[in-house]
């Protein structure tokens, strides 16, 4: 083994000191010609370069080896000649070309066991006259869009940046010399020329022209382009569809997706479509099996933009957990690019709209229904829940006044006076107000003071009152008639009560009110009426510190109604009016009366009243509702203790 060694290393002193000759006694490996061959032309630089020091031939970054050119028409090996030759390696330099340099050079690769031979050609032509080389190399430029063409002298700067020389590129078309940012035309990089948009008359000679300076000499190499245009082309195509999505589906159902690809051009495309998962290509096609594709469909289109639609679709006839949680891509492959497309596939949501649907229906639907039972007992909701729960409310027994309601009506000798008025005011109120529910009302014509004037009684007791109870009739607030023929229109809606008796005890009237004392029958305008309605109207609708409820005791008319005063037929439409008319013509349709139920003031004693006063009737309820609230009394201790004394 130590004697093969030193008899190869001996071999291998030997090669590099010349003592081989020449290098056709040598039994190398013979690559042979390259295929490539390199054409110049005199006066410009050639470089011929080897392909032995490859790992392809050996491993020559561990190996020791040498290269040696030599010239095959006369077996001599090449050395540096200043201003013509220069070996560098496995590249041999001709930096000033000539006719006589046309031939064949071989490249010996000695290492301490083999050698390797390979021969490159190198082919000077003759200059011709004309601009550019003999020897053309052939591109394509595309009609119509933005193109470019590319020198080939990209080997050439390749060498030289290994050299760490600089370099320039100059662009010539014919003998015209394109400046770089001119026209059409720019310089993308040193090895591109780009063209914008194409057209007939840029077809021709292009000569790309190298210059740099190597082994002290400065000097050029060019390489010239025969562009021609052609009206077939296709550019980079367009993945339209997947875009980067997300698409769910449920599991067990059947799923396509199709893979939309827009090619810009003219003609038919060389552009193939397919779907890719897991990092592997769907290439089923058949529908029987479960996961396949289509075949790829073309379109062609002239307007808005010429070029062609391909579409190909994935097709999945029952999907299952497998097929979820990954991407699906589509790619286009093409000589332009690959340009691609993916979605990824989830499982679907649960469907919750249904049952979040059947909720806001069923609560919709409830509300509804709450909305028309509070609008159709509301009176009934409210009086229940007074009576059921006293305790949230506060009694207002300490807020200074003394009456719970003032009584306002037409007073005897006054517009709208009547019999049937005066029993309600005077009989029917108290009896139900005041002896069933507890209330205290001031009557003017029973609690006036003798000898009080009538504005301060109006307006003291108004004052002191938590309500105001508007007692009219049809002819209350119309011109001044007499009382009995306009009763006489209405007394078909007042039904007189089985208490009619006691209309005889009638109390001590205003000394302040309008009344005859002679006998007569006429009738006067009431001062304390007006002087009631003014204040009240004022309190409710100016000042908001009072609450006036109408009372209508007859049935009033739309020509009737236009007679009131605004003030009172505004609050009317606002806040509406409790109709006792209404109840009579209610019971006279029923016929019976009814039993009064327990009240919630007295607690659960049991009163027996005529049936037109019975609290369970609608105006009975309403009149209630209107009133103020019987809450719960507050004890305080100061008051207690003084009781106590």
């Amino acid at each position: 083994m130590g004697l093969t060694s030193a008899l190869g290393s001996v071999l291998f002193v030997l090669g590099l000191s010349g003592i081989c000759t020449g290098f056709v006694q040598e039994n190398c490996t013979n690559y042979k010609l390259q295929f490539e061959r390199i054409y110049s032309v005199p006066g410009d630089m050639a470089m011929l370069n080897s392909t032995l020091v490859s790992p392809d031939v050996f491993n020559f970054t561990t190996v020791p080896y040498n290269i040696t050119w030599y010239d095959s028409k006369t077996g001599q090996e090449m050395s540096n000649q200043t201003g013509r030759i220069l070996v560098k390696e496995e590249t041999l330099w001709f930096l000033n070309v000539t006719l006589d340099d046309n031939g064949e050079y071989v490249t010996i690769v000695r290492t301490p066991f083999r050698c390797y031979r390979q021969a490159t050609k190198l082919i000077v032509d003759s200059l011709t006259g004309e601009c550019g080389r003999p020897r053309k190399v052939d591109q394509t430029l595309m009609n119509g869009v933005a193109d470019t063409l590319s020198c080939p002298l990209k080997d050439y700067m390749s060498k030289l940046d290994s050299y760490n020389i600089s370099s320039s590129i100059k662009w010539y078309k014919g003998c015209e010399h394109i400046v770089d940012g001119t026209g059409k035309y720019s310089y993308r990089d040193m090895t591109t020329l780009m063209i914008q948009r194409v057209e007939p008359q840029n077809n021709g000679s292009y000569t790309c022209t190298l210059t740099f300076t190597l082994g002290g000499i400065t000097g050029s190499v060019s390489e010239t382009i025969d562009a021609r245009i052609r009206e077939v082309y296709s550019l980079v195509p367009q993945v339209r569809e997947p875009a980067s999505e997300i698409i769910k589906a449920e599991i067990g159902s059947s799923f396509s997706k199709r893979c939309l690809v827009f090619v810009p051009g003219v003609g038919k495309p060389f552009v193939s479509i397919l779907w890719i998962a897991r990092d592997k290509f769907i290439r089923n096609t058949q529908p029987s099996d479960r996961v396949y594709t289509s075949q790829t469909s073309f379109n062609i289109q002239d307007v808005p933009d010429k070029g062609a639609w391909l579409e190909r679709l994935l097709i999945i006839s029952e999907l299952r957990e497998e097929d979820f949680h990954i991407n699906y891509t589509c790619r286009s492959y093409s000589s332009r690019g690959h340009p691609e497309g993916y979605f990824t596939l989830l499982p679907a949501d649960p469907n919750i709209i249904l049952p979040i649907g059947s909720v806001l229906g069923g609560v919709t639907v409830l509300f509804i229904i709450g909305v028309v039972i509070y609008y159709l007992f509301k009176v009934d909701i409210v009086l229940w829940f007074r009576r059921v729960f006293p305790v949230l409310y506060t009694n207002k027994d300490l807020d200074g006044k003394l009456y719970d309601a003032y009584v306002a009506y037409p007073q005897r000798c006054a517009v709208g006076f009547s019999k049937e008025v005066e029993t309600f005011a005077l009989h029917t109120l108290p009896q139900v107000l005041e002896k069933a529910c507890g209330y205290k009302l001031f009557i003017a014509g029973r609690d006036c003071l003798p000898g009080h004037a009538v504005v301060d009684s109006v307006e003291e007791n108004i004052q002191a009152s938590r309500r105001l109870l508007l007692v009219y009739t049809a002819s209350t607030f119309t011109s001044k008639r007499h009382t009995s023929s306009t009763s006489s229109n209405n007394n078909n809606h007042l039904s007189k009560n089985s208490n009619n008796n006691e209309n005889s005890e009638s109390k001590t009237d205003d000394s302040s009110s309008s009344m005859s004392f002679n006998g007569s029958d006429e009738v006067y305008q009431d001062t304390r009426q007006q002087l009631e309605c003014m204040a009240a109207m004022h309190r409710a609708l100016v000042e908001g510190s009072l609450k006036v409820v109408l009372v209508e005791l007859e049935e009033i008319t739309p020509a009737q109604l236009a007679l009131f005063p605004e003030s009172v037929r505004h609050l009317r439409k606002k806040q509406g009016a409790v109709c006792w008319w209404k109840y009579l013509r209610m019971r006279q349709r029923r016929g019976s009366g009814i039993r009064r139920r327990e009240d919630e003031g007295k607690g659960g004693q049991d009163t027996q009243l005529p049936p037109s006063h019975s609290l369970s009737s609608r105006f009975w309820k309403e009149m209630r509702y209107y009133m103020p609230v019987r809450g719960k009394r507050v004890i305080y201790p100061e008051k207690t203790a003084l009781l106590n004394l």
